[in-house]
């Protein structure tokens, strides 16, 4: 009896597009990823825009700037979030911290009358803080760390006025661009450094300052105020500021960073 022949089995179908679900996997993530940088780079411009608006107000209502003001921040006020607007609104300065920010600049002022005039001695708002600018010419002999002689009188009178409860100081000391070598110091990183220390230790040694309320830092010629191509910009940025960083009393600059420390409401 002859037998039948088994049909082989139809060939099971191979399916050619399983590689869409690893292609639709990698674009899920793809996209997370994508949303992540776009809620981190929101945040950060909600912090620039309370920091600028923080600086611009308070320093408009000190008549630090003219009616004209300086630049508005348009980019800024684009946003439709309007959000930041009101809160920083609330964080305006008091007149009870404005007068003591005219106060100290007044005080200082008055110290400082020959050193001012002689440009040995600049005061200005920075968005660092309130800075009292050291120039070279009136305290260190060209490059040199030690104080010259009659420099330390003039900390001392600094030191009597920004020694009073609130008042947090950091002493930086910078550089012009021309290259040092001599025995003691080897870059402007050392001589900086090296000034703002000494400057520290007779403000804390010698005039009472508080060392709790004090720190020193060393910024070579990276940060200069002007350019130095010129003579005139290399002298300007031959400096140790002594930057109030911190007043527990409400001021422009606090407001400031108080604003962009906030966390943004969601």
């Amino acid at each position: 009896m002859r037998r039948r022949r088994r049909r082989p089995h139809a060939e099971e179908s191979v399916s050619h597009e399983r590689w869409l679900i690893s292609y639709s996997d990698f674009v899920t993530l793809l996209f997370a990823f994508f949303v992540v940088l776009f809620a981190t780079t929101y945040r950060d411009n909600q912090s620039i825009r309370k920091l600028s608006r923080a600086i611009h107000n308070g320093f408009q209502t000190m008549g630090a700037f003219s009616q004209d003001g300086p630049p508005t921040y348009s980019e800024f006020d684009q946003s439709p979030q309007r959000l930041e607007t009101d809160e920083i609104s609330t964080h305006r300065p008091t007149a009870g911290s404005i007068a003591d920010m005219q106060a100290l600049r007044k005080q200082l002022e008055a110290a400082l009358g020959k050193e001012l005039k002689n440009h040995e001695v600049s005061l200005q708002f920075t968005p660092e803080g309130f800075t009292i600018s050291l120039k070279e010419l009136g305290f260190f002999a060209s490059g040199q760390a030690t104080l010259l002689p009659g420099a330390g009188d003039k900390l001392t009178r600094i030191a009597k006025i920004l020694s009073r409860p609130g008042l947090e100081i950091r002493v930086e000391g910078h550089s012009d661009n021309q290259p040092i070598h001599n025995e003691q110091f080897r870059s402007n990183w050392e001589l900086s450094a090296a000034r703002a220390m000494n400057v520290l230790l007779l403000l804390v040694d010698d005039a009472g300052f508080d060392p709790r309320n004090i720190s020193a830092a060393g910024y070579g010629e990276f940060r200069p105020v002007a350019d130095n191509a010129t003579i005139e910009g290399r002298r300007m940025n031959r400096r140790v500021d002594l930057v109030v960083v911190q007043m527990r009393t409400s001021s422009p600059v606090t407001d400031a960073m108080r604003a962009i420390a906030r966390p943004t409401q969601n």
